[in-house]
């Protein structure tokens, strides 16, 4: 634990050191290096955990704080060890508030990561959100960002003072001793939702979300968009699943259930609907954070149920998909700040002002691909493996023998079949944007690949999304003592694939990594087969095939960008079926008067009504406050006539409860 604690500030200190442009690359690949190291420890620390704590030099008034490897903390670490080392490698010279804040969100994620007392999981998770409010230059998002992250932080602090006050202490030890009971336990399962989901980004708590990625740096980006929803919810899974203790009842999986298959819906649709490169991924991450919340509703229903093998499918599915929101959100988030570093940050803040980027950035498109198949979760990647098991686990809730929980399966089925079809919609948008057609400025049309440690950045992510996909058994062998101490039962795998119990299905990866070679080299060969042979153009003819483009006029050489596909254009037909319902948006064609030679003109509108309602309750706070000062009291002599009548109130009410 001290060698995690030492790699980290070691790495924070590098960065922080005044150096020259020259002697920064050589500091951000050793600081990547030694922040990367604990990576190391915590791959380690799967296979041998130490759950003992350690205490610190630090902490509140009435005890230290304490930090520890469990399996848990080892399963979280590992990846986020990388993602720090990666982002660490996208670092560029900044102004020094964006390079202090870097290490300090680093810093508060790892500490919650490793915290095994209720003090230190809020303080580090407070920690990294303060330290990205600093670090966003747009202080209308920062400012949004961080009101969020404190009411979460107060609400997981409220449901720690309830669970203590009955152990007598904030350690999880004592607090697994002594689980609470009756409606104190309710009171903590909503406080420990709503604490999770308004730091994390759970629907429909997730207004900050797209904001805040949209002015986030390069660097900050990967661990706001990847690292610290994933956490946050960790917190959550901490309480509920492992300190209120086994005797909860059912009925407890049914809100994270529930809020799962809405987040994946609205995450699915927002990634669709944006026209900005971090709006997408706002809502791959909403989506993402949607298939973790699922899976812990499921193991709460299962476990309540005494139905321990789906218990822990569900479960293995859920820290999957956890692990895959830090990885596979974090290499898109990667990719598209490349994309934006090297494409400029006017051009490459939306999807219109792109296109043709994958002949001149092939490692940054090649990324984008593996990160947006896995976050649409496509064998064989990690994110069909963790949709895979989540999926099992929600056929299996109809052996519950309860109505209630079989409607909530299947509302969330249809939930989630509906919002990771819009996601696959969304990526192959943002990738066919982004990466194909042609340029849309001269900008997009000169940019370069990624620049030298960040090629390493983009690479290693892609293998080990791919690695996670392939070998899902290598993931539940590590993940096994994570799922034991959560839930007592072991992580189901088999030795090609995955299981569903003993008589339930199986996930192949090798079979089905064959099949799919076949089909496609069969299909290359029959276009190739079929493909016309000797056909040219003359030297005075134009091409025979120019991909749909129309030629370009001679005062536009990079084509006319009307001639391509358009964001809003390519969701038009979903954002006619459910931009009402889902996303509050309005279209019209206004056209022209009768005799006017003018073209009709189609407008749209498009506004996020989470936003929306905030907005009121702003509006209702405002509201009180002038309310408040209306009535506030007009003199000195006014006030004491008003506290002597308190007093006398108060005191009539004592003197009725102690009369006999």
């Amino acid at each position: 634990m001290l060698l995690i604690l030492a790699l980290m500030l070691g790495g924070c200190c590098l960065l922080l050191l005044p150096a020259a442009f020259r002697l920064w690359a050589v500091l951000r690949v050793a600081a990547a290096l030694l922040m990367g190291g604990f990576c190391a420890v915590g791959v380690l620390a799967l296979l041998a955990p130490e759950p003992a704590p350690l205490a610190l030099p630090l902490g509140p008034p009435w005890a230290a704080a304490l930090v520890g490897l469990d399996a848990v903390s080892a399963w979280f670490l590992a990846p986020l060890g990388a993602l720090g080392c990666f982002s660490a490698l996208l670092l560029r010279p900044a102004t020094r508030t964006e390079l202090m804040a870097f290490p300090a969100l680093l810093l508060g994620l790892v500490l919650s990561a490793v915290a095994m007392d209720g003090y230190t999981l809020v303080l580090g998770l407070l920690v990294a959100a303060v330290a990205a409010w600093a670090a966003l230059p747009e202080r209308r998002a920062a400012r949004l960002m961080l009101g969020f992250a404190l009411t979460g932080g107060l609400c997981l602090m409220a449901g720690f003072a309830l669970m203590s006050a009955g152990a007598g202490s904030l350690g999880f030890a004592a607090l697994r001793a002594s689980p609470p009971e009756g409606w104190v336990a309710g009171a903590v399962l909503v406080l420990a939702l709503l604490g999770a989901a308004s730091l994390g980004g759970l629907a429909p708590l997730h207004g900050w979300m797209a904001g805040a990625l949209s002015a986030a740096p390069a660097q900050v980006a990967p661990l706001l968009g990847g690292a610290l929803p994933a956490l946050a919810l960790l917190a959550a899974l901490r309480v509920v699943l492992e300190l209120t203790g086994p005797a909860q009842p059912s009925w407890w999986g049914v809100a994270p259930l529930m809020l799962g298959g809405f987040a994946v819906l609205i995450g699915g649709f927002r990634a669709l609907v944006e026209d900005g490169l971090r709006g997408v991924l706002a809502g791959a991450v909403t989506a993402g954070l949607g298939l973790f919340a699922l899976g812990l509703g499921l193991a709460l229903l299962f476990r309540g149920s005494d139905m321990d093998v789906p218990a822990a499918l569900a479960l293995s599915g859920a820290l999957l998909a956890g692990v895959h929101l830090m990885l596979g959100g974090g290499l898109l988030a990667l990719a598209l700040s490349v994309v934006q570093m090297q494409a400029g940050p006017v051009a490459g803040a939306r999807l219109d002002a792109l296109g043709g980027l994958s002949h001149n950035m092939p490692l940054a498109a090649g990324a984008a691909l593996v990160a947006g198949l896995s976050v649409a979760a496509l064998p064989p990647f990690a994110g069909f493996a963790a949709l895979w098991l989540l999926l099992q686990g929600l056929l299996a809730a109809w052996r519950t023998q309860q109505a209630l929980y079989q409607f909530a399966a299947l509302g969330t089925l249809t939930m989630l079949g509906l919002g990771m079809g819009l996601l696959a919609m969304a990526m192959v948008r943002l990738w066919g944007m982004v990466f194909l057609g042609r340029p849309r400025s001269p900008r997009v049309a000169g940019a370069e690949d990624a620049p030298g440690p960040a090629r390493a950045a983009l690479l290693f992510p892609s293998l080990a999304l791919l690695g996670l996909g392939g070998l899902p058994s290598l993931a539940m062998a590590l993940m096994q003592g994570a799922v034991e101490q959560l839930m007592g039962g072991p992580a189901p795998a088999s030795i090609l694939g995955l299981a569903a119990g003993d008589a339930g299905a199986r996930y192949l990866v090798l079979p089905i990594l064959a099949v799919m070679a076949g089909l496609m080299a069969l299909l290359w060969w029959v276009a190739r087969r079929r493909a016309a042979r000797g056909a040219t153009a003359g030297p005075a003819e134009a091409p025979l095939w120019q991909g749909g483009f129309q030629a370009p006029p001679p005062h536009m050489p990079f084509g006319d960008p009307q001639s391509q596909v358009s964001a809003e254009g390519f969701a038009a037909p979903v954002l006619a079926v459910l931009g009402g319902p889902l996303g509050g948006y309005q279209s019209r064609v206004v056209a022209a008067p009768p005799g006017s030679l003018a073209t009709a003109r189609h407008e749209s509108r498009w506004r996020d009504p989470f936003l929306k309602g905030l907005g009121r309750l702003t509006s209702l706070r405002h509201q009180a406050s002038l309310l408040a000062e209306r009535g506030r009291l007009p003199s000195p002599r006014a006030a004491l006539r008003v506290g002597f009548a308190a007093v006398v109130v108060l005191l009539v009410i004592l003197a009725l409860v102690e009369r006999p």
